[in-house]
């Protein structure tokens, strides 16, 4: 009797969002993974959601060492106040502490409130970058030479593209 192949083990992507953030990056973020290639067999999405932004590193952590995650993209919103500035500057310091201690990447996308006062460019703003920072994620994962073949071309997330600088 032929042995039956076991099948390839899939790939996980974390994506942890907050309930303070005045938007769904969470959703956004999940939606591009769902349009890569390979969704739901090459790679799946696992996904958790926390109060505030300084809940992100244990979170995205949990989701490396607990849920086998290969990468996490973490989602958050500061807010206009300096105090919020300074909540989000610690919460990236956890972020990169996570990194470190699990060898793993986590993507921070955060989105201060007060880069736009027009509500819709403000929403505009949320999609655009959690969106691309999934896909950046789907990326380094699977295609890291799509990366590369950005390097150097000011490629922003959130905002229009600023562009390479030539050298004359």
């Amino acid at each position: 009797m032929a042995k039956k192949s076991k099948s390839p083990k899939k790939v996980k992507i974390g994506v942890v969002d907050t309930m303070f953030a005045r938007y769904d990056m969470g959703a956004a973020a999940v939606a591009e993974l769902a349009e890569c290639p390979g969704y739901g067999e090459t790679f799946t999405v696992v996904t958790r959601t926390v109060p505030g932004f300084k809940d992100l590193a244990v979170a995205a952590k949990n989701l490396i060492e607990r849920d086998g995650c290969s990468i996490v993209v973490a989602l958050g919103m500061p807010g206009r106040a300096p105090i919020d500035k300074q909540c989000a500057h610690e919460a990236a310091l956890g972020i990169m502490q996570a990194q470190l201690m699990t060898s793993t990447p986590i993507l921070e996308v955060f989105v201060h409130e007060d880069e736009a006062d027009d509500p819709q460019v403000l929403a505009s703003v949320f999609e655009n970058r959690s969106r691309k920072h999934a896909r950046n994620a789907y990326w380094m994962l699977f295609e890291p030479e799509q990366l590369r073949l950005r390097a150097g071309q000011g490629i922003r997330q959130g905002f229009d593209d600023a562009g390479p600088l030539v050298a004359s």
